[in-house]
């Protein structure tokens, strides 16, 4: 942790490694679970398409209309809410039902966070380091979800093992993944309740108010703006449908493919660590761009592969390099503007990738509900490097750094 971290800094990110620990689980055991249910692909891809709607909406509204209550009001408020999801969940098999909760709730079928807690958490961090220490700081906080992602990953092979000792259906064992889930969002809330009051900004911040010219603003909704194009992409292969995806094409079963995800958690969250290093090297906007082309590269190639061997390997390269932007990225949006619409501003920069994540899901569903071939994979590899060459097009003149105080202006 950077040396101004403190206590409540510690708290969040261990609530970041649960809630990841959750989402990990569920978002591995979402397709098959749906599957024994009797759902169609195609509404597999309709319930994954309505958490991303949800959380969409739940994030605008965090972001916009609790701006200025307490940080700690927030999160209460967003863990009650997980809580009721998994129970949801857990104890509605009708498809309309599950929908409506699925759009209602926090349900986070990605390898990443997209729910409402995100706006929130980067925010109440922001507050408490110095600019410097925010990508290293990023890091460590995406690198707790992601590792703990990759344990619940590996843990939602547990339903199917349980399912042979007891002779339960598999469908009933899983159903107890969703009941964790509503347990670590109560877990999470006592973690939240021991947080201090907000604090003034961090050494090294702008006084509230001091960026309001309309350059920081625009800067946000440009970023907005081709984030949402990454985002489109990235809706096509989301956890969830790659589970799908491999189950159609090569027959994995879930142990291996939650096994799969466990590694590639750990490549992705490890990873990570290098962004802070390389921003400072490269600057933010390039290590944002030269470590997602190659992913994306990855990922369009893995739809021709002919081995399940093969395929998960390229998955796995894939992984390795895919979120390292993320540190950068969010830093980089906590630099442009004043302290008081940070909340704001991380969730104008995700809700847009929120809503363009819906909206590609339910696409990908019937692509694989007509061909196993990875045409979800192809496809948003390429999207995804078009949306690299942009940024670096774009931004390639900003000499924005870490702890950089002054606003960049992009060419």
């Amino acid at each position: 942790m950077p040396a101004s971290a403190g206590r409540p800094v510690r708290r969040v990110v261990l609530a970041r490694l649960l809630r990841g620990f959750a989402d990990g689980l569920v978002s591995v055991l979402l397709a098959t679970y749906l599957s024994g249910l009797g759902f169609s692909p195609f509404q597999v891809g309709a319930i994954v398409t309505g958490t991303l709607i949800g959380s969409a909406a739940l994030t605008l509204a965090v972001g916009l209309l609790a701006q200025g209550r307490p940080h700690r009001t927030v999160l209460l408020a967003a863990s009650a809410l997980m809580a009721l999801t998994g129970l949801g969940f857990a104890t509605s098999s009708a498809f309309w039902l599950v929908l409506a909760v699925a759009v209602a709730g926090t349900l986070n079928p990605t390898a990443g966070d997209v729910s409402l807690f995100l706006p929130t958490e980067q925010a109440y961090l922001a507050d408490r380091v110095d600019p410097p220490g925010r990508p290293r700081l990023y890091a460590r906080y995406n690198l707790a979800g992601s590792l703990a992602g990759a344990v619940g990953a590996l843990v939602s092979a547990a339903p199917e093992r349980l399912s042979d000792a007891t002779g339960w259906s598999l469908t009933t064992s899983q159903r107890l993944g969703f009941v964790v889930y509503s347990l670590v969002a109560v877990t999470i809330a006592l973690l939240y309740r021991g947080l201090p009051e907000d604090q003034p900004p961090a050494a090294g911040d702008p006084a509230p108010g001091r960026l309001r010219p309309r350059r920081p603003r625009r800067i946000v909704v440009e970023l907005a703006a081709l984030f949402s194009l990454d985002s489109a992409a990235g809706g096509l292969v989301v956890t969830s449908l790659l589970v799908l995806w491999l189950k159609l094409r090569f027959d994995l079963d879930t142990a291996t493919t939650g096994a799969v995800f466990f590694a590639a958690g750990l490549l992705t969250g490890s990873s990570q660590l290098l962004a802070g290093p390389l921003a400072a090297r490269i600057g933010l906007i390039r290590t944002m761009s030269f470590t997602h082309l190659p992913a994306n590269f990855a990922l369009a190639l893995a739809a021709f592969a002919p081995t399940p061997g093969l395929a998960v390997g390229l998955l796995l390269v894939r992984s390795a390099l895919s979120q390292m932007d993320v540190p950068a990225r969010q830093a980089f949006v906590m630099a442009v503007v004043p302290p008081d619409e940070r909340a704001a501003a991380a969730s104008i920069t995700n809700v847009p990738r929120s809503l363009a994540s819906a909206t590609t899901p339910l696409l990908a569903g019937a692509l694989l509900s007509r061909s196993t071939f990875g045409w979800p994979l192809l496809l948003a590899g390429l999207a995804k490097a078009t949306y690299d060459i942009l940024l670096l097009v774009l931004y390639r003149h900003v000499p924005e750094t870490p702890g950089a105080a002054r606003t960049p202006t992009p060419r």
